[in-house]
């Protein structure tokens, strides 16, 4: 099953410049489609993952739905990012956790920000909140669908 990341990534790649998609768009697309599939073989049981691109005026949708559960961790829930001034309001709905702040002090201070301090799971989910305008999720009985706007 984990064959199935590769042929995910092409399929959009391919569709989206048959499309006449910028490469930057084509290529954040293909990350994020990346990241979903790897999460949906990574954690369902089942052998069905099914994905669909949707173009639309300014926008690609990209679905990647799973049947069966094994283990399905909690995702990141809505959130507002905030700035120096307050609550950012707007930022990708609420359908995704907003983006992430890190890096250095603006005086060069270190923040003591390391990645090795994130926890491996979830991060491919930071990648798609910072590719993504928005992103979210459904769950049901028979599976999860994650979706992004591209």
């Amino acid at each position: 099953m984990p064959r199935a990341v590769p042929v995910a990534r092409h399929h959009v790649q391919k569709a989206m410049r048959g499309w006449g998609e910028p490469d930057e768009r084509v290529e954040a697309a293909a990350l994020v489609m990346t990241e979903l599939v790897t999460n949906a073989v990574e954690h369902t049981a089942g052998r069905r993952i099914r994905c669909r691109l949707l173009r639309t005026s300014g926008r690609v949708r990209i679905c990647v739905w799973n049947r069966g559960r094994r283990h399905i961790p909690a995702l990141p829930g809505p959130r507002t990012p905030q700035s120096p001034d307050g609550p950012v309001e707007g930022l990708h709905g609420a359908e995704g956790p907003g983006p992430v702040t890190c890096g250095s002090e603006p005086d060069g201070a270190d923040d003591g920000f390391s990645l090795a301090s994130v926890a491996e799971d979830g991060r491919g989910l930071m990648l798609v909140d910072a590719l993504a305008t928005r992103w979210g999720t459904r769950t049901s009985v028979s599976g999860r669908l994650v979706w992004a706007d591209i």
